[in-house]
C-alpha cells in the first residue's frame, strides 16, 4: 500500500513547542517586539523543517486564513465556509467573484515555489518587472524587509491590499530561505495596520508574525497528528485509486468527492468510509455538495 503506518505518531508532544515566554511577555517597544518575532520565526523554522509536517496541507489551510483576512479587509461578508464553496463548487466558465479572485490569488502564490513567475501568475494585473522591483525594495532582517515591501506597494498602488500582502509574504519567505510562501502577515494584521507607515507598520508586522507563528505552530502539530492518522487507516481502503485520493486529502484544505480520481459512487463511498474511520471530517453540514478535509 502507498501509505504505511510510521514508527511513531506525531502529536503535540513530538513537535517542538513554542517557548511560553514568546507569548507571555508584554512588550511595547519596537526592539522588544522585534526580538520576540525573531524568536517566534526561529522556532517556526524548526517546525517547518520537520518532514512529518504535511506542508502542502498546512499552507493550503493558511492560504484560506489569509484569504478570509483579506476578504474581511475589503468589507465583504464571505467567511471560511463561503470561501470553500467559491473555490470547490465553481464550474468551468463561471466567474469566481471578488472574494473568489482573492482566494485564487493566494492559492497561486502559495502552491508553487516562490519566484517572480509564480507571483506573476498570482497577480496577473502587474508586470513581472514591477513585481521583481517591489520584491527587491526591502532590506535588512526578514520582518522589516517585508514591512518595507508592504509599505512601498501600498504607496504606489493604494488599493492593492492583496498584492501588497502577497508580495510582503513572498519577501518574508525569501528572507527566511523558505521555498514557499507561508502566510503569516495577512492573518495577523488588522485592516488599520495597512495604513500605517515606518516604525508603526514594522511594529504591527512584528506583532502579526508573533501571533501567526504561534498559531501556525499549533496548526502544524494538529495537522501532523491528523495526517498520521490518515496514513494509518489508508491500508484499510480497498478502492482502486484510493492512494491517490488520500494524497489529495493530505495536500488540500478541502476536497469534494467529485474532485477525487474515482468514479462518482466510489468517491462518495470512500469519503463516507474515511469519515467513519475518523480520518477526515465533513466540513459543510450539508446533505449535498459536501466538502471533506483532514
Amino acid at each position: 500500500m502507498p501509505f504505511a503506518r510510521p514508527d511513531h505518531i506525531s502529536d503535540l508532544d513530538t513537535l517542538p513547542r513554542m517557548p511560553p515566554w514568546v507569548t507571555s511577555v508584554r512588550s511595547e517597544t519596537l526592539e522588544d517586539v522585534a526580538f520576540l518575532s525573531g524568536a517566534a520565526l526561529s522556532h517556526l523554522h524548526l517546525v517547518l523543517g520537520r518532514e512529518d509536517v504535511p506542508h502542502a496541507l498546512m499552507r493550503d489551510r493558511l492560504t484560506l486564513r489569509a484569504t478570509e483576512a483579506c476578504v474581511t479587509f475589503s468589507g465583504r461578508p464571505d467567511r471560511v465556509r463561503e470561501l470553500r464553496d467559491l473555490l470547490h463548487l465553481l464550474r468551468p466558465g463561471d466567474l469566481p467573484g471578488p472574494a473568489g479572485e482573492i482566494y485564487l490569488s493566494w492559492r497561486r502564490a502559495t502552491e508553487r515555489a516562490v519566484s517572480v513567475k509564480a507571483l506573476g501568475r498570482a497577480l496577473p494585473t502587474f508586470e513581472p518587472g514591477q513585481i521583481a522591483t517591489w520584491l527587491n525594495t526591502g532590506q535588512g532582517t526578514p520582518v522589516p524587509r517585508a514591512a518595507t515591501v508592504l509599505e512601498t506597494v501600498l504607496r504606489e498602488a493604494p488599493r492593492a491590499d492583496v498584492p501588497a500582502l502577497v508580495l510582503a509574504e513572498a519577501s518574508l519567505a525569501q528572507s527566511l530561505r523558505w521555498k514557499h510562501v507561508v502566510p503569516l502577515l495577512a492573518p495577523g494584521l488588522k485592516r488599520a495596520d495597512l495604513r500605517k507607515q515606518g516604525d508603526d507598520l514594522r511594529l504591527a508586522c512584528h506583532r502579526a508574525v508573533v501571533a501567526s507563528a504561534v498559531e501556525t505552530t499549533r496548526l502544524a502539530a494538529d495537522l501532523t497528528r491528523r495526517a498520521e492518522h490518515v496514513k494509518a487507516v489508508a491500508p484499510k481502503l480497498r478502492a482502486k485509486g484510493a492512494g491517490a485520493a488520500v494524497e489529495m486529502f493530505l495536500t488540500h484544505d478541502a476536497v469534494a468527492a467529485a474532485e477525487l480520481p474515482l468514479p462518482p459512487r466510489a468517491a462518495r463511498r470512500l469519503c463516507d468510509r474515511l469519515v467513519d474511520l475518523g480520518a477526515v471530517r465533513e466540513l459543510t453540514g450539508r446533505d449535498t455538495f459536501r466538502l471533506y478535509g483532514v
